[in-house]
């Protein structure tokens, strides 16, 4: 069909679908050399906001292979660090949660932190320094308030500290760390987590030691609560085959709202550009034989929409950019590695790997 390209769409089908992996590079066409070019990587290299709040992000990455895309949302769900609790030391806690999973759930709670303020521990038992862990208290006793009036039912009226939240997590700074973090004191990033309820009698007493880490090492160290992308849709009309004009209007509800426009006279059918990231590919049309022929949908393999949610120190703009920072050690990393085994081996020629 005219404006599909299988080198750059990968094809939606009614039963399955087509040319997922990509061609160009070099070998898989004798008549194309397909060498990768810096010049044209720069040229088709895009990033696009499309949309930004104080917690999430939308935008498009244009001209990478999936490989790239797919390694920039692995990073930031493993590897981009921040800082959480890791260990509670528990004084007191006669409420009805118990200890497991109350140092748990304080272990979910993101805070803001910058984690350039800390260094990681080599390992977990290493000494706690200010340099590397951050002291947090919680201390709270639940009362019965006085002079309440007999008809009140609300817990909040009747009882002093009846919920703990995040809030009452109280910041110890440590050694140097009440001039270093002195602009912005640690704290959790919504002070209205609840963490426990308390009734009269009941007590918490405990300290909390937070140090920095990755997503990989705990879930509770991922700086993004959803981190996806998916492939811009492309719908393709048939110049050949056009939409009769009596169907115009079911053609259109085959589709997301939006994305198909029919001339209100001449009832044409044509695709909004736009609109078209919304479609949600139900492949619906196809199950009309009316249809058939008119219109092929696919994606566009290099263009990737994606959609992070940050829930931690980092505000969404800028977790890409440390996404890339985190690829970019990586690729020095491999590079140092290269220039090792070359210098090694003293020649540009492929090592032979050594007989078990």
């Amino acid at each position: 069909m005219a404006g599909f390209d299988p080198k750059r769409h990968v094809a939606v089908n009614p039963e399955r679908v087509l040319h997922v992996s990509s061609t160009d590079y070099p070998g898989h066409d004798p008549t194309k050399e397909n060498a990768w070019d810096l010049a044209k990587f720069q040229q088709r290299l895009a990033v696009r906001v499309e949309r930004l709040s104080n917690r999430s992000i939308d935008f498009d990455l244009i001209g990478v292979d999936a490989s790239i895309a797919n390694a920039f949302r692995r990073i930031l769900i493993a590897e981009v660090s921040t800082v959480c609790i890791e260990r509670v030391y528990i004084w007191c806690n006669t409420s009805v949660i118990a200890d497991e999973v109350l140092a748990h759930r304080l272990g979910l709670v993101p805070l803001n932190v910058d984690p350039a303020f800390l260094e990681f521990k080599n390992t977990p038992n290493d000494q706690a320094t200010d340099r590397n862990t951050l002291v947090f208290r919680l201390k709270a006793t639940c009362e019965r308030r006085k002079n309440v009036p007999k008809d009140t039912t609300d817990s909040k009226s009747l009882y002093i500290n009846s919920e703990i939240l995040s809030s009452q997590l109280n910041w110890v700074p440590q050694g140097e760390q009440g001039s270093v973090m002195a602009a912005k004191s640690p704290c959790p990033t919504n002070p209205n987590i609840v963490l426990a309820k308390l009734r009269p009698g009941q007590e918490i007493d405990m300290e909390l030691h937070a140090v920095k880490g990755v997503g990989k090492d705990h879930a509770k160290f991922c700086p993004v609560a959803t981190a996806s992308y998916r492939l811009l849709p492309n719908i393709i009309l048939n110049p050949s085959k056009p939409v009769p004009p009596e169907l115009a209007e079911k053609f259109q509800k085959c589709f997301s709202p939006g994305v198909i426009r029919v001339q209100p006279g001449s009832k044409k059918v044509s695709v909004d550009k736009k609109a078209a990231r919304l479609e949600s590919m139900s492949r619906e049309v196809y199950r009309h034989p009316e249809f058939e022929g008119c219109v092929q949908l696919a994606r566009v393999r290099d263009y990737f929409l994606f959609c992070i949610e940050s829930e931690g120190f980092y505000p969404p703009e800028r977790l890409l950019p440390e996404a890339i920072l985190v690829m970019r050690t990586k690729i020095a990393t491999l590079r140092r590695a290269a220039e090792a085994l070359l210098n090694d081996t003293g020649t540009s020629e492929d090592a032979e790997m050594a007989e078990a």
